[in-house]
């Protein structure tokens, strides 16, 4: 479970497809501290499970594979060597609870449609696909790369978030641009009250 308070961006070291998995590697700092393999670690909102660490001077290359689910349905099949990624470890036990609850399961992929400065703060529209919308609403909860933001709009097949200059500076969004995928979890309270009041499986693809 994550918070969707992203810690750091890590850097992507190495992308290598295998027969079964593809190898992904990334460069990490303050979430290399203290982590073992077998440890879960959101990598754009995308909760992977760490295989391998070797330490190369202050940083931590940290090695995770992904299945070819995992790689179809999130925007790190788009990632290169070089490419920056937010990185969160799980929420500890008695720990803040900054933004809201996040699984680390990404529902499918959104695009960017617009993203553009507003003063200080920057305004970002993202088209996303009906089994993400479906759980969208004014002022709720939603991840994309693994950071928690607040709906500002909605409309049928898109919706709008602001972004204040800390989230923009602290996090992989100031590298992106109009067209670029972004990584995508609806709030998982929605999902469930769905599914209580309809009595059908909030699952993605459904």
């Amino acid at each position: 479970m994550f918070t969707g308070i992203v810690e750091e961006t890590g850097a992507v070291e190495r992308v290598k497809p295998g027969a079964k998995s593809i190898e992904l590697t990334v460069r990490a700092k303050a979430c290399g501290r203290g982590l073992k393999i077998g440890d879960s670690l959101a990598v754009n909102g995308c909760c992977l499970t760490v295989v391998k660490i070797k330490a190369r001077g202050a940083f931590k290359l940290v090695r995770m594979d992904l299945l070819r689910e995992t790689w179809k349905r999130t925007n790190l099949q788009f990632a290169r060597a070089g490419s920056l990624v937010n990185l969160e470890r799980p929420l500890e036990v008695g720990a803040r609870l900054g933004g809201h609850f996040v699984t680390g399961h990404i529902d499918g992929t959104g695009r960017i449609t617009r993203w553009e400065r507003a003063g200080t703060d920057h305004v970002l529209e993202i088209s996303a696909p009906p089994e993400v919308m479906r759980y969208v609403v004014f002022k709720g909860s939603i991840t994309v790369d693994g950071i928690s933001l607040t709906v500002a709009g909605v409309r049928k097949k898109s919706f709008l978030v602001w972004i204040i200059p800390h989230t923009y500076e602290a996090t992989a969004l100031r590298e992106r641009s109009v067209g670029d995928a972004v990584n995508l979890e609806a709030d998982i309270l929605g999902k469930y009250v769905r599914q209580f009041v309809t009595g059908s499986r909030a699952r993605a693809g459904t």
